[in-house]
Formats: structure tokens, sequence, C-alpha cells
């Protein structure tokens, strides 16, 4: 702090190391880290219990859902056997109508046929036939209630794939999964490739991309890759991840592949060209002989059935497995666990940050609102690029770690305004026993009613002169009835940096004068360190009684004060000058205000623009001054109307101050910065007692509302609140207005 005399030095400052920027930095970064630490824990382990899972796994749904729809795979053509087709064999398939359709299928030369048809007593399957090698069957695995199905037994076991899959059984029963090998322990279904894998495997090796299993026992296809789901990837916590299984990569169900009936095949509608070359995939699709279908991601759409048959599971495994080789298409990538904590953490950490940026709740909820978009935004452009990034976990760290912050915020804030309430109480306290021992002068010895102006002790001591041990001090910055003020060195921090020494000496040394002045000047110091909190007040660092005399260590702030940039008789600043500096400081009487502190004496000598950022600081919080009064008449004027004429409302010298007197000065400030003349050479109307000014200089008529607004004679017509201030001035700089 820099006392009101620091305008009439014309002296180099030395520059402060920021003490309080680096304690502040420290205070909110440890609040941010630890919430978002603590946040990202709870969301953690709440993830390790599978809560969030199903959550999770519903947007995975909808993201696949969403994302456009592919072309129909070129390589792949579906043989339906629907339930028409039924009807004409009577319910029945029979041996002799399945190798009629393999030999009229064979006839247009396919590359690989797939039967997913259930025959365990047909030994003449595929009889007959001159490339039976190219056609692959499938059998099913026994589990709890049911037994297994055999393959035909006519088949070599190395041209059977086994039916199973692996749906969401824990969630929702929807099948998200390729199982693509397994182990059995059944006696004749003992395959150990799943039917769709096997398929695509034996259409590849028709091309000369041969399959393999690398020593870390990952399948590989040609140079590609399949790496396993383990028990914890993407968003699956603890999955059941036995066999070899990847993340269904699905086609859109209307554009999986070109697809024809059994009927149409046996009347010749078939174009040849939709079979020469390509893996055909003969099953059914009638609810009487299918084994039964499957939920999807798909299953909720209004024109999808329910279940998706086995038939187009196993047909989108294989074309998964085909167009990632030739194709390039992406599998669905995932991040280890250690990154998406860090993502996790990352998203309330910005949480925590925006909570602290913007405290207002309505502003926060607009601000987080926001940023959820974007986070849904980012997770739904990485899922069109295949990667399943966790959206739900990140989405509440960043909702909760914002709720924690302003709760705290808020808590702390109340907590700190009934500190201040309390400390007021106290001062007044304190203020009206001072007045009581003033003006009772038979209370005290006549000794005591002359005496002589007080001798500053610093002065008179040597310059080495350490002040409780610690404070250097190095030059006066200003003298006046409530003591001094000093430029000083902190000997016991790194670099000696200077700070502002300010003396406060009490008018009486009797007994009960010292002890009432003791507890103003606890209060006073308590409400200041409470205040200096705020980047635009300075930092009371500390404060002591030394030898019946009070100190205040303060932050030290190098600029120079506002008077200098408000020459008198000079219309030097233009609007945008003034609504800054309106701004700046409604900013910080707006915090003021929030703790039902009054400051009193604003004015340009007490408003200090700071060289290292230009900010605007404002000084001189003031009640400390009720301790030396120097005449009878300055201690009426101290005790019960503190503040500056010109710039103190009528009601502050009536010894009233309310939150708007504040205010009043500050628009006084904006009139004197505009038309260049101390609002103590204005005249008020006589009428309504508003100071007139317009007349003086061109001002819009926007900004000149306000600022009759905010110096009502009356303070019942003013503005009411900082905010109330600063809405009017933002909206007059909003681009619409």
């Amino acid at each position: 702090m820099i006392s009101g005399l620091l305008e009439k030095l014309r002296v180099p400052f030395v520059k402060l190391q920021d003490s309080r920027k680096t304690s502040k930095s420290k205070s909110w970064l440890q609040i941010i880290f630890v919430t978002s630490v603590g946040v990202t824990a709870f969301i953690w382990g709440v993830r390790e219990l599978k809560w969030l899972q199903p959550w999770e796994l519903r947007v995975y749904d909808q993201m696949l859902r969403s994302r456009p729809a592919q072309a129909p795979d070129p390589r792949i053509l579906l043989v339906k056997i629907t339930d028409d087709d039924l009807k004409r064999e009577k319910w029945t398939l029979s041996d002799r109508t399945i190798n009629q359709l393999l030999k009229k299928i064979e006839s247009y030369q396919p590359r690989i046929v797939g039967l997913y048809l259930f025959q365990p007593e047909d030994n003449s399957l595929a009889a007959n036939l001159e490339n039976q090698d190219n056609i692959i069957s499938t059998c099913l695995f026994s589990s709890l209630g049911r037994d297994e199905i055999p393959p035909p037994p006519n088949f070599p076991i190395d041209n059977v794939g086994f039916s199973d899959v692996a749906t969401d059984s824990e969630n929702d029963q929807i099948l998200r999964r390729s199982l693509l090998f397994a182990n059995s322990t059944d006696k004749k279904c003992t395959t150990s490739f799943a039917f769709g894998a096997l398929i695509a495997i034996n259409y590849l090796e028709k091309q000369g991309i041969e399959y393999q299993f690398t020593k870390k026992g990952e399948f590989q296809l040609g140079k590609t890759l399949f790496p396993r789901l383990q028990a914890n990837s993407g968003s699956y916590q603890h999955l059941d991840a036995n066999g070899y299984q990847i993340l269904l990569n699905y086609r859109h169900p209307n554009s999986l592949a070109d697809q024809v009936t059994l009927t149409e095949v046996f009347s010749g509608e078939v174009n040849p060209s939709l079979v020469k070359d390509r893996l055909v995939i003969i099953g059914t699709t009638g609810a009487n002989l299918s084994p039964g279908g499957f939920y999807t991601p798909y299953s909720t759409l209004p024109d999808q059935p329910a279940k998706m048959p086995a038939l187009f599971i196993h047909a989108q495994i294989a074309s998964q497995l085909i167009s990632t080789v030739l194709d390039g298409r992406p599998l669905i990538w995932y991040w280890p666990d250690w990154a998406e904590l860090i993502w996790v953490w990352g998203w309330s950490l910005l949480g925590s940050i925006l909570a602290w940026r913007w405290q207002n709740p309505l502003l926060l909820l607009v601000v987080v609102g926001t940023t959820l978009l974007g986070l849904v935004g980012i997770c739904v452009a990485l899922f069109f690029l295949a990667g399943w990034v966790p959206l739900v976990p990140p989405a509440l760290a960043l909702v909760i770690s914002s709720v924690c912050v302003i709760a705290y915020t808020s808590y702390q804030n109340q907590w700190q305004t009934q500190v201040i309430i309390l400390q007021v109480e106290k001062q007044q306290e304190a203020i009206a026993q001072l007045n009581v021992l003033l003006e009772d002068k038979t209370a005290i010895p006549d000794s005591y009613l002359d005496f002589p102006p007080p001798i500053d002790s610093l002065e008179i001591k040597s310059g080495d002169l350490l002040l409780s041990g610690r404070y250097k001090i190095s030059r006066t910055l200003g003298a006046g009835g409530f003591g001094r003020t000093y430029l000083a060195e902190d000997t016991q921090r790194p670099g000696n940096p200077i700070c502002v020494v300010k003396k406060l000496m009490p008018a009486r040394q009797d007994t009960r004068f010292l002890q009432v002045a003791r507890r103003l000047f606890n209060s006073e110091a308590e409400i200041l360190e409470s205040l200096g909190k705020h980047d635009q007040i300075p930092e009371l660092l500390a404060y002591f009684e030394d030898d019946h005399e009070f100190y205040l260590i303060q932050e030290y702030i190098e600029g120079h004060t506002l008077s200098e940039e408000l020459p008198p008789g000079q219309n030097v600043q233009n609007e945008s000058f003034v609504m800054e500096m309106l701004k700046q400081v409604l900013e910080v009487l707006e915090f003021i205000h929030q703790h039902r502190v009054i400051h009193r004496d604003i004015k340009p000598t007490n408003i200090i623009r700071c060289t290292q950022d230009n900010r605007l600081v404002l000084i001189d919080f003031g009640a400390v001054k009720l301790m030396q009064p120097s005449s009878s008449e300055q201690t009426e004027l101290a005790t019960v109307a503190i503040g500056t004429r010109g710039y103190a409302p009528p009601e502050q010298f009536a010894g009233h101050p309310r939150l708007c007197s504040d205010i009043y000065a500050l628009g006084m400030i904006g009139i004197q910065a505009i038309i260049g003349i101390p609002p103590q050479e204005l005249h008020p109307d006589p009428e309504t007692g508003n100071v007139i000014w317009r007349q003086t200089a061109p001002v819009s008529e926007e900004l000149a509302a306000i600022l009759d607004k905010m110096v009502c004679y009356h303070f019942s017509d003013r503005y009411q609140s900082a905010a109330a201030v600063l809405q009017d001035l933002k909206r007059m700089c909003s681009p619409g207005d």
C-alpha cells in the first residue's frame, strides 16, 4: 500500500518481488489441484466399481448409430432363407434343398461359401460338389442349460466354425464384441475358430493373405494386427475377456452387403456377378429355424428389428476382418488406463479452473454447459475416427469439480464475510469508546490534554534499525495525523523486497485509551487481511504493536496514483478510458461490498496504476486513521464522517455511509476524468441537489446516464450495487446495443 502522499514523490520506485501474487497463485493452485485430484480419484473409484459402465456403453451405442453409413461391403453376398422360403418347404430344410442351393451357388464361382445352418444329422451335406473344401459350416458350443450342436458329420473340423458370440450379459445383453477364437471341451464341436472369423480367414487365404499369431499371442492377418480386448479395455471394467475378442466395428444394418433370398436363387433372378469371387454366406433369418438373434446398438432404431439375426452378426464379423485388411478400415481403438486417467483428471482440472474463474453460478452454468458440449464434440469427432474415448467420467469430473470449487469459494466468502462483519462490529464499538475517551477530558491527567506532536522514534534511531527485528526502514513516504508511512526492506525474505510500513500512533498513552486503540487496530488489521486477498487490493503482510505504537506491513505497489492521469482544467480522457477505469474499480468495490465493507474514501489519490500490469489498485482502507486525531475538529470528522470533500456523498458526511456511498465517489471520479474539473468546484442543482456537470464537456447519453445515476444526491436514487453498474456498462459496450 502507498499512502495518499505518494503522488508527491518523484523518486524511482524499487520493484517489489510480487510475493502476494506468488502466495495467491499457490493458494488457488492448491485448491484447484486438490479438488481435481480428489474428484478424479472419486470418479476413478466409481468407475472401478462399474457404476459408470452402463452409461458409457449407452454413449458408445449412440455414437455408433450416429456415424455416417458406409457403402455395402462389395465382397460379401448374403443368401437369406426367410419365412416365406420355409413355407415352400413346409417349415423344413431338406438335405436335398440345401445341396441344390449349394450346387446353384457353386455354378456362379464364389470364392468361399459360409453355410450358417445347423444340420448335425446330414451325412450328405455338400456331397458331390467340386469345391467342397471352400464350404465352411458351423456348430454350437454347449453351455449352461444347453447341449452342444455338433457340425455336419461329413465336414472336417478345419471347415467348421463355432456360432457362439460374447454379449454384454452383465449390462444389457447387447452384442458389442467379436469373439474370434475360443477353446471348447465339447466332444464334437471342437473348433477354435468362430464362424465369422473362419470364413474371413479362408477368403483372404485365397488372396494370398495368411494369418498368424505373434509371439505375444496377438492375431495377425497379413500385416494387420488385431489387438485383443483386455479386462479393462476402453470403458469396460473387469470384462470377461476369455477367448480372443475385439470390438465389433459394425456397418449400418441397412448397408451391410448385397442380399438375396433362397427363392430368388432358385428362380434364377440373381445376377452371377453378385456371386463370382465373393464370400457367400447362407443362413436363415426366419424365426423357426434360426437359433435366435441378438440385441445390438442398432436395436433401438425404429426401422430395425429388436434382434439382429445371427447370420448378419457373423457377416458383420467377416466384413470387419476383410475390410480392415484390404481397405485399411480402422479398428475401434481406445486408450490405456493411464491415458484415460489423465484425460479424466484434465477435465476435472478444467472444471475447477472454470469455477474459480467464473464464480457466478448462472454464468458458470453457461460456461460449464458450453464446455460439456465441447467435450461431447471432441468425443464424437474422435469416434468418427474410430477412437473410443470416455465421455461420462470426464463429464462428471468437470461438473463435480466445478460444483466443489464454487461451493468451497462460496463457503469461504461467507465465512470471510462473517469474520469481517464481526470485526466491523468490534471496530464500531472501539470507535465509540474512543470518542467517549477523547471527549471525556476529566478522565485523564492534565498532562495528557495538551500533548505535543508525536516524535517519530524511527527517524531519531539508527538507520540500521530493524523494526521487529526484520524490516529495515529506507525512507519516509508520507506523514499525517494518523502517523507515518515508510518504505522498508524485508530482510527475512530472499532478495530483501520492498514493502510499506504504516506506523499508527495513538493520540494518548493512558492505559484505557491504549486498550481500546489496540482493539480497534486488531479488528482493522483483520479486515485488511481478508480484503487483501483480491488482486486489486494491497495485501496485509503483517501487523504488530511495538512500544505502544502500532504497525501495518503491506504490499508495495509500484506505480502512480490516478490523480496524475486527471490533471485539472484539461479534458484529456475519452470515454473508453473512463469506462475501463470504472470497470476496474467497480470490480474491487463489488468484492469489498460482498463483505459488507465500505471504503469511505474513494478518490484519485487512493487509486494506484500498477506499473507492472497496468491494473488499478485500491488503497488506503481507513478506519485505522481514527486512532490519531490532531484536534477536536478532526476528531469529529474522523469518527463520524470519514471521507474527502467533493467525493464523499451527503449521507457519509452525516455519519451514515452506505455501500452506494462508494459508488457516488467513483462516479465523481468518472465525471472529473471527462470534464477535467475537480468535484469540489462543481455546483449542485438547487432543486435536486444533484451535481451539474453535463454542459461542461461532450459525452454520450448512455455514459452520462450511468454517471448521473451513480452520483444522485439521495442514496435511494443511486445504483445500489457495483454489480448493477457493471451490468449497465457491459450492456453499453455490447455490439447489439
